[in-house]
């Protein structure tokens, strides 16, 4: 990420390594989500937030839904829905003095993960009933919608796999372990009819 390449950071690549990542002088383009990114971004059911506080330390939330929560509502716009938790409202207070994010998106049974640098608002969702519409997630949700979180994506990259350890959802564990139920069930029967079978010639 061109913006996260600051000279201090150079510097380190040049003493550990003894070479740096090029970097132009010129600012780049922003990255627009391909349909990969959106398909991917779509699919997950949680992320990682981080924001900056007025005293300047990094704070790290986790947010979660069902899959397709987070929305791309745009090639360079992301949206959600946030609900009432234990209301400290540390990222909502910090953002309102700094509007700087960064979301950490993982798939840990496919070894991915996507980081994101963006610029954040917070909509009260009292005022704005038709980004409710567009970011409450499909099917409901117990709690009603107290705020909208809108990312103006900046810039996005894709990280190596190395060193993410596979987990899996119980919904992948359930998926993954449904042909094997079926196919005990089968030979349970067919073992209980070949019991049946050893009785009757008994």
């Amino acid at each position: 990420m061109h913006t996260l390449l600051t000279p201090a950071v150079l510097a380190a690549e040049d003493h550990y390594y003894g070479r740096r990542y090029a970097v132009t002088k010129t600012t780049p383009p922003r990255d627009a989500f391909s349909l990969e990114e959106r398909a991917f971004i779509e699919s997950r059911d949680s992320f990682y937030l981080s924001t900056i506080s007025e005293s300047g330390w990094p704070y790290i939330q986790h947010r979660g839904g069902p899959a397709g929560f987070l929305k791309v509502s745009g090639p360079h716009e992301l949206l959600f829905a946030d609900y009432g938790g234990n209301r400290q409202m540390l990222s909502v207070g910090s953002l309102s003095q700094n509007d700087r994010v960064c979301l950490f998106l993982m798939d840990y049974a496919a070894r991915e993960r996507l980081k994101i640098l963006g610029h954040a608002k917070v909509l009260d969702a009292r005022e704005h009933p038709d980004l409710v519409e567009r970011s409450a997630p499909s099917g409901g949700h117990a709690a009603k919608v107290e705020r909208v979180f809108v990312i103006e994506v900046l810039s996005f990259d894709w990280n190596c796999p190395k060193f993410i350890t596979p987990r899996y959802t119980a919904d992948e564990v359930q998926t993954a372990v449904e042909p094997l139920k079926a196919r005990i069930k089968q030979l349970e029967e067919k073992l209980a009819t070949l019991q049946d079978g050893a009785t009757e010639q008994a």
